[in-house]
């Protein structure tokens, strides 16, 4: 295991290690940019799989796509909810194609009894998706080598921003208040440091990865740069159980609470044992009608993959086409209070049954 400053530098990792320039890969179409870029980056060629309307993998679309030239395929496990890997192992193997795992959406979770990321030749994961970090992604392989990779600490500014940057969200959050009024002068003299050192450099980002900053594309500079020591230690002293154990219960209340409400429905409307979600996903009937009130009231609604490759579209895939207009996610996160995760239902409601109500 491999902990790297972010997952698409642990994807770049693995892309140099297969040595596929100038080969084929396959990518399931609904994705984000993000996973695209490192692959262009490495002159690959690109084609997009399609994917059933509950996000399970085509195999037969699978079958009619690949090559002699054929040489990767990626899947994600979306929102938490495994791909059945020993269908997916079994056709990779027969053919000969690495198998990578994309677990950015599962940290955690099993299938058929073994962790998610252990069936892949690869498996990368950020680590930011379920840990309160800053910065932070890991690569792991159960069946190659990869501990002789180099990587070294990218600086002490470095360091000292990834810690106070994680606490400085959790205060945006309201928590640790008596922390936050301690560290009130710290983080002052923090920021004013950083606004006059970047004033002073043309160097974009020289203080943090771009995947934690809101940036797209790839940063040659970190490439070699590990995870914080901070984000290190958090990811492996938090407890596992803790966290698997509040996510599921939180998924079930807003399972529980939203299913059967018009206009919508989940899309996984059932939790099996050994799921860790990610989020809470939920087909809306009339997206342009709900997101928008939903942020203008502050939930913290999001839509994974609302814009699409430039050239994925109905002909392509069009269950992604669907997801990307029309699917919500919402937190089930480990922190959620009752009071915040009951506010946010009561919202969610009170939206989808508005909106029913003016048809």
């Amino acid at each position: 295991k491999v902990f790297l400053s972010s997952g698409r530098d642990s994807l770049r990792f693995i892309l140099k290690k297969t040595k596929l320039s100038c080969k084929e890969v396959l990518l399931p179409s609904y994705l984000c940019g993000e996973v695209i870029t490192p692959f262009i980056q490495e002159k690959t060629k690109i084609k997009f799989y399609k994917l059933k309307t509950n996000l399970e993998i085509d195999i037969k679309d699978l079958k009619n796509k690949i090559n002699n030239n054929t040489k990767l395929i990626l899947i994600i496990h979306y929102f938490g909810f495994p791909q059945d890997l020993i269908k997916i192992r079994n056709f990779c193997s027969r053919n000969k194609i690495y198998l990578l795992e994309d677990c950015a959406h599962s940290f955690f979770g099993e299938f058929g009894g073994k962790p998610l990321g252990t069936y892949g030749d690869y498996a990368i994961a950020s680590t930011m998706k379920f840990f309160p970090l800053y910065e932070g992604g890991c690569l792991v392989s159960a069946s190659n080598r990869i501990e002789q990779i180099q990587l070294h600490s990218a600086g002490l500014g470095f360091e000292f921003k990834a810690a106070l940057n994680t606490l400085e969200k959790g205060f945006e959050y309201n928590r640790m208040n008596l922390l936050r009024k301690l560290l009130s002068i710290p983080i002052w003299f923090k920021d004013y440091i950083w606004r006059s050192v970047k004033q002073k450099t043309s160097k974009k980002n020289s203080f943090g990865p771009g995947a934690s900053d809101g940036g797209f594309g790839f940063e040659s500079d970190w490439l070699y740069k590990r995870s914080s020591f901070f984000s290190r230690c958090l990811t492996k002293f938090a407890s596992r159980t803790r966290i698997t154990t509040r996510r599921r219960e939180n998924y079930l209340i807003l399972l529980e609470a939203l299913t059967g409400l018009p206009g919508c429905k989940p899309l996984f409307p059932d939790l099996p044992a050994g799921v860790v979600p990610h989020v809470f996903p939920l087909i809306v009937d009339n997206p342009h009608k709900i997101f928008p009130v939903l942020k203008q009231n502050g939930v913290p609604v999001v839509r994974f993959g609302e814009y699409l490759w430039h050239n994925i579209d109905e002909s392509v895939c069009p269950v992604s086409m669907s997801m990307s207009r029309k699917l919500l996610q919402f937190p089930c996160h480990q922190e959620l209070k009752p009071e915040e995760r009951e506010w946010m239902i009561a919202q969610i409601r009170r939206t989808l049954l508005k909106a029913e109500a003016a048809l």
